[in-house]
């Protein structure tokens, strides 16, 4: 695994979930209109479709 430092205020974990042919991640309301980074953490399943 690659480590990245970020600089941020806050800092939240979720996992995505499918939606139509993509996947989201719901964030706080409180976040719309910011900008983001979204860092996958985790190893892929060799088994998924993409």
């Amino acid at each position: 695994m690659d480590r990245h430092e970020i600089e941020g205020h806050e800092v939240v974990e979720k996992t995505v979930k499918p939606t139509g042919n993509g996947a989201h991640v719901y964030l706080p309301k409180s976040w719309i209109g910011a900008t983001i980074k979204v860092v996958r953490t985790s190893e892929l399943d060799p088994d998924s479709d993409e």
